[in-house]
């Protein structure tokens, strides 16, 4: 029988392979990011205790998905979730969502819309400056701590959170202007075409290694994942080592576990490990 983290493989695979079948039709270049960059090349496919999928778009072209792939998703199963599809969502990136699924999170309560996706992040221009570059992070950090307070967003459940209210139509009000200033900060250098950086400003990652140069995201190449075949930046070696070192050595054991999800239900069944 197909243990937990199995059968959130198969429910991605088809959510990636919905994305990139939208990109496809819109002709829009992505590419995969992070763990999913590094299960590509080290095992072709998902890293086997990973539980979730990355992947990102350059700015112009993350807007011009979000701008039209929710016309192509009617009548599917699958929901893009972003800040403004969602107003209880608090993050600053998309997910695409299986509708057929729900899932709880470990370390994350939240009234978001709930299901079996992959994340979707937007790179955009950074200055070239130090100080500019810690300015940018740091009023992007502050607007994305507000935001996570004011949307509820909790390490750990509560019981009377159940019995709180839906969110007044003026603190929906609110929250959605922070949101708006949080991408103002994250697009403040986007139209300087004379940098050549760009990052994932949501990145987990310390900010000097999920920097990249923008030829490092527009030459890219096929790769396989699992029984797909996916777009990865044809410098992978040179973005792995920079995020991982010797990324071909596996952790230790005990760092092999999934990351993200306590319960899913899918098929009209309840799983958990």
């Amino acid at each position: 029988m197909p243990s937990l983290i199995e059968r959130i493989h198969q429910v991605e695979l088809g959510n990636l392979a919905q994305f990139a079948h939208l990109c496809q039709q819109l002709d829009l270049p992505y590419f995969l990011m992070g763990g999913s960059l590094l299960g590509a090349i080290r095992h072709q496919g998902f890293i086997p205790w990973d539980d979730d999928v990355d992947v990102g778009l350059l700015r112009a072209d993350y807007d011009r998905f979000l701008a039209a792939a929710p016309d192509l998703l009617a009548g599917s199963h699958y929901f893009l979730q972003t800040p403004t599809s969602d107003e209880n969502y608090a993050l600053s990136y998309a997910k695409l969502l299986d509708r057929n699924t729900y899932i709880e999170e470990k370390r994350n309560v939240n009234n978001a819309r709930k299901g079996i996706f992959i994340d979707i992040f937007p790179l955009d221009r950074i200055p070239t400056d130090i100080t500019a570059q810690r300015e940018q992070l740091g009023k992007f950090q502050l607007l994305n701590t507000r935001i996570l307070l004011q949307l509820r967003y909790h390490l750990v459940d509560n019981p009377l959170r159940k019995l709180q209210s839906p969110l007044k139509p003026e603190q929906v009000t609110a929250v959605n202007e922070l949101k708006a200033q949080r991408e103002a900060v994250m697009t403040q250098y986007q139209d300087d075409e004379t940098l050549p950086q760009v990052k994932n400003l949501a990145s987990q990652y310390a900010y000097d290694k999920e920097i990249y140069s923008v030829a490092e995201l527009t030459d890219l190449t096929p790769v396989p994942f699992e029984q797909l075949t996916v777009q990865a930046p044809s410098q992978y070696d040179t973005i792995l080592t920079r995020l991982y070192g010797d990324y071909h050595e596996l952790p230790p054991e005990n760092q092999q576990t999934e990351k993200h999800l306590d319960l899913v239900i899918m098929d009209n069944q309840l799983f958990t490990d």
